[in-house]
């Protein structure tokens, strides 16, 4: 890849430039919750990364102009938007299901197929980078993910069928995937109330304490009335529709995880489907943000085919997660987009912490591969949506078929040169947060 090359000075003062745009405004009115989420990724260039999606679309700007396999269809595909090793895990769908497969939506967007698959490669290089493993077998497990993707694109783009295809269950995954669903399985609803909540007065409200924030009656008023607003946008095929479940408690809460930083969010807890105490259901509100990767996209089709940034995380993560959570939904609140769903008690993220062997991590890479592939075909003229009306997995194909051996040494190519880059900047970085160098903090 080609990011130019400036001194750490320049780097530093483009670094900031690059924060400002995107964190400017909630910096300046939660200080707070942006010198954890710094903290946070000053612990390492994999964290440095994951938070810094608004520098890597900076610094891949002029792939917008073209590139290799990026055509008017395949410039054009719905896509993650944050990419990495570690946005991965379980889930339960629609359908009861356990599945493994991407999560986290928050980022996601229209643009090039190309830019998903390169933020994982290098993701991938950090990661083995930081495993100590060697260039060469980086640059296989780059070759292993690239291919795992295009045989899964295709398998999809020449009619595979369904059960040729299937998900990652608890029938079908292995390995570390197979781990991680049967850890989400050995959770249970009651255990998340138990984290959350407490009985009072022989009701059921959430505990005091523990990042939660009392409301005022003009602030709950206001959540409660976001929370109407949000029964009309869940899709008829929801298995629970809550439209009768009575709100038992509200509360605030704020954001200071690496990419929640400064957004305001509200959980709410609901009665279950019987009187029962234990089946309770806690959903939450969280303003929604705006995805990094648009501020490097001009069609305003894209732009203007979304209501506010909720609808367009909902909208997205239903088009690219077949069966998504059936809590999923947006509302407005004060004006902003906000993002509804459920607080899962089945979610479990991929742990690369034991993952050391090289086999191992080529094993799950690939299947990483696979689950990118299958959700880039998800999101297109199938998916109930207008906004991509071709079939992505033919046009995704076609392009890869225009240059089969050129494809996975472009991605490790750039994973090499990308890795570099953020491990550079996570240490111009640090020295910069250390130093009291980012304005507001």
């Amino acid at each position: 890849m080609s990011v130019p090359q400036l001194d750490e000075e320049q780097r530093g003062e483009e670094i900031l430039a690059v924060f400002d745009t995107a964190f400017g405004r909630l910096l300046a009115a939660d200080p707070a919750a942006f010198r954890v989420k710094f903290r946070k990724m000053a612990a390492s260039a994999f964290a440095f990364y994951r938070g810094t999606a608004c520098l890597f679309y900076h610094d891949l700007d002029t792939d917008k102009r073209g590139g290799p396999y990026l055509d008017e269809r395949t410039s054009r595909v719905w896509i993650h938007g944050d990419l990495h090793a570690e946005n991965f895990g379980t889930y339960m769908d629609s359908n009861g299901r356990l599945i493994f497969n991407v999560n986290d939506f928050d980022e996601a967007y229209v643009g090039p197929f190309t830019w998903d698959l390169k933020r994982f490669a290098a993701s991938v290089a950090l990661l083995g980078y930081a495993k100590a493993l060697s260039d060469a077998q980086i640059t296989e497990l780059v070759t292993v993910y690239a291919h795992a993707y295009r045989e899964r694109i295709h398998s999809l783009a020449t009619g595979a069928k369904r059960d040729e295809v299937p998900p990652f269950t608890l029938e079908t995954a292995q390995g570390p995937l197979l781990d991680a669903l049967r850890d989400a399985r050995s959770m249970t609803r009651f255990g998340l109330l138990e984290s959350m909540t407490e009985i009072r007065d022989f009701e059921r409200r959430f505990a005091p304490g523990g990042g939660s924030i009392e409301l005022d009656a003009a602030t709950r008023y206001k959540v409660l009335a976001a929370f109407d607003g949000y029964l009309e946008t869940l899709p008829d095929s929801s298995l629970a529709r809550p439209d009768s479940y009575r709100v038992k408690d509200v509360v605030g809460r704020r954001g200071i995880g690496i990419g929640s930083a400064g957004l305001p969010s509200y959980n709410i807890l609901l009665e279950g489907h019987s009187d029962a105490l234990e089946n309770d259901v806690v959903i939450y509100i969280k303003q929604a943000q705006t995805p990094a990767v648009s501020r490097h996209i001009t069609d305003p089709a894209i732009a203007e085919y979304f209501l506010h940034e909720g609808h367009r995380t909902v909208i997205s993560q239903r088009a690219l997660q077949a069966h998504a959570d059936p809590w999923l939904g947006w509302t407005e609140l004060d004006g902003a987009g906000q993002l509804v769903a459920e607080v899962s008690p089945y979610a479990v993220d991929l742990d690369w912490g034991d993952i050391d062997d090289p086999e191992e991590i080529a094993a799950v890479v690939a299947d990483l591969g696979r689950a990118t592939a299958t959700m880039h075909a998800a999101a297109d003229d199938t998916s109930g949506e207008s906004l991509v009306p071709f079939s992505t997995e033919r046009a995704i194909d076609a392009a890869i078929a225009a240059d089969e051996e050129g494809f996975a040494p472009l991605l490790a190519d750039f994973a090499h040169g990308y890795g570099a880059r953020a491990r550079a900047d996570h240490q111009i970085f640090v020295d910069l947060f250390r130093n009291g160098r980012i304005p507001g903090l």
